[in-house]
């Protein structure tokens, strides 16, 4: 199955003429380490560009002024941080965080440590809402996968190639037919990234059509991942939130790629093309 731009359009919430900020959806992104700080921003204004109504970024506390002097739309929050990256002290205040949220993203530039491991499985046990488990939070998942088993909300693999096969159960070479067996395998949606990107929660798949190589460029899938948060923040079907977030980054990518070429294209641009695929 492949959507339409019309499709994707559809599926999109109205924007109530009375809405305010709380109806669009509570985002609490977990991202960024000492050194990537890049990928909490970019991924923090991929939930904005797709109309989340409050994102909070908890990130590691010695990079907390630096996402702040560069975020001035997200909330940005403080959390405690072992050798750059999210000591466990930070579980208790990202469960209080929680409550009041409607989408989790967790994993881009955050780290493989004992802290990050403790933070992922805090969210996968105690947050009932949709969670986006991508790039660093796929590689923990991988070492002890059995966290997904008590969990009672939808979860969203949003793994490349390389992440794939660290968590893979089933063929390897079949695109399709591994995705549907991790997601049918894992209880979960799958966003197997790549050339014509799949997206299926086992039983459904589609293929996206958009997207070109001038987006295989560090920071392209943290974009993605906010995007995807964004959108089920709203309170869009998971699969279908998913299906249109792929859509709308490959289609921003090609935006990118016709004015700027695919060398020069920065997935800063993808952000700025957005706008233009949302009216």
């Amino acid at each position: 199955m492949q959507l339409t731009h019309g499709d994707v359009l559809s599926i999109l919430p109205d924007r109530a003429v009375d809405g305010h900020k709380g109806n669009y959806g509570k985002i609490l992104l977990l991202c960024g380490s000492r050194g990537y700080t890049g990928a909490a921003a970019l991924a923090a204004m991929g939930a904005l560009r797709c109309g989340a109504g409050l994102v909070f970024l908890g990130v590691p506390e010695s990079i907390y002024e630096i996402e702040a002097v560069k975020l001035t739309e997200p909330i940005v929050f403080p959390l405690p941080e072992e050798d750059g990256k999210y000591a466990i002290d930070a579980v208790a205040l990202i469960q209080k965080k929680m409550r009041d949220m409607d989408a989790v993203l967790i994993g881009p530039g955050m780290g493989q440590s004992a802290g990050t491991m403790a933070v992922l499985n805090a969210v996968l046990q105690g947050f009932d809402g949709p969670v986006v488990v991508d790039a660093d939070g796929i590689n923990l998942l991988a070492t002890d996968p059995s966290m997904l088993h008590q969990r009672k909300g939808v979860t969203i693999l949003t793994p490349h190639e390389g992440e794939f096969r660290r968590l893979v159960i089933g063929p390897q070479d079949d695109r399709v037919g591994g995705a549907v067996s991790m997601a049918t395998a894992l209880g979960c949606i799958v966003v197997r990234k790549g050339h014509e990107t799949i997206i299926t929660d086992g039983k459904t798949v589609y293929i996206n059509p958009t997207g070109n190589p001038g987006m295989a460029v560090g920071g392209s899938g943290d974009v993605l991942a906010g995007m995807l948060a964004g959108l089920l923040g709203q309170g869009i079907e998971p699969l279908q939130a998913a299906a249109c977030a792929v859509w709308l980054h490959g289609a921003a990518g090609d935006r990118c790629a016709e004015k700027l070429g695919q060398y020069a294209m920065l997935p800063s641009d993808m952000l700025a093309e957005l706008p233009y695929l949302l009216k």
